[in-house]
Order: structure tokens, then sequence, then C-alpha cells
């Protein structure tokens, strides 16, 4: 099916957003345009001020109306335990569980040599420099157990090891190429709660 004009400039945009292809695009760009005109107006709406009023927390990169965010200036969080994550959004799935206390640290990215994405696209200088201060004693690698996720936990492992820090990572109950994003709430729990160390 082609489009053109505005109705394929909608297409071409939702088809950037994760999961949706060719033809969601078109079945959701018909859908908007032909419904209820007030409810896509209110979408719009609502994309817009989310873009504008979130950024980055400037302490950990997570996803923030506030800065810092409301983990890192929350007081009675651990501080001497840090959560690597992937994204703001697998922070939250951890948060869900109700079981980690202490704060997070999002990389935004994972290494991936052939994508150009390095130490530096991934926050490391940062993280290396909230680790440096000497007041965490455990950094907890919550990543995807998929090539790049592997490649930056050995990343960060060598680079942390002998930093009088322990470094933990999920359990084998998380499938090879598996995402958190769709693991079931009990699988995440217990590859959590079972963790263990990368160094030793």
């Amino acid at each position: 099916m082609m489009f053109n004009g505005f109705l394929e400039d909608l297409v071409n945009n939702l088809k950037k957003l994760p999961g949706i292809g060719s033809k969601t695009a078109q079945r959701l760009a018909i859908h908007l345009i032909s419904k209820e005109k007030a409810d896509a107006v209110s979408l719009a709406d609502s994309i817009k001020v989310a873009v504008q009023s979130y950024d980055n927390c400037s302490v950990c990169n997570m996803l923030s109306e506030t800065e810092p965010c409301k983990f890192c200036s929350d007081e009675t969080r651990l501080s001497n335990v840090i959560c690597v994550v992937e994204n703001t959004q697998d922070a939250y799935l951890i948060e869900d569980l109700h079981e980690f206390k202490g704060k997070y640290f999002v990389l935004n990215e994972l290494l991936s040599p052939l994508d150009g994405i390095g130490p530096d696209e991934i926050n490391f200088p940062k993280l290396e420099k909230m680790i440096i201060s000497g007041k965490i004693n455990e950094i907890i690698l919550a990543l995807n157990p998929s090539a790049e996720g592997e490649s930056t936990i050995n990343f960060l492992a060598s680079q942390f090891e002998g930093k009088n820090v322990k470094i933990t990572r999920l359990s084998t109950g998380l499938p090879f190429g598996g995402d958190i994003e769709y693991t079931s709430s009990l699988t995440l729990s217990n590859a959590f709660k079972r963790r263990y160390s990368v160094t030793e």
C-alpha cells in the first residue's frame, strides 16, 4: 500500500518505533486519522509534553522529570549498591519487583563495536567516576543475556576488577538472546535473587 503527503510522513515516523513494521505503521496511521480526531490530537499533545518534560538524570542517566531523578534524590535508598541496566524501562521492571533498594545507573546502550558503540557511548566514564569515589560496595550488572550484553558485562567486570567492589550479574535463568523487557516477573525476580559474582 502506497501513501503520500502527510500520511506517508506519519507512517514513516511510526515505523521508527521499536517493534513497529510497515503494515502495523500503516494500520495505526489509518486508525489515528479516521477515528476520533480528538484522541489523535490528545496523543500528539501527550507525546509533545513528555518529550519536552523528560531528560536524562545527570547522575544516573535515568529518564526523569526532575533533576536529579527520584531514585538518586531518595535518601532512604542504599547508596553503596548500584544496579546497572541498559535503559530506563529495565530499571522500572526491576523496581516493580520491590526487592532492590539501591541506586541505578543507565547505560542507554550496550557495547557493539561494529555499530560504533564503544565505552563512551555507554556512559562508562561517568560510571567509572562513580565507582572510583569509593562509596560503592556492589555493582549489579542487570543486562540482557545477548551477545552485546555479554560483551558489556565482560568489559565492565574487567574494568572494575580489583577496585574493592563486588561485581554480580543476574543468574542464568534468563535465556541467551532474551530480553529483560519480555521476561516474566517471577523469572526476573529469581534471576535477581540468585545473582552471582562475575569475577570469582
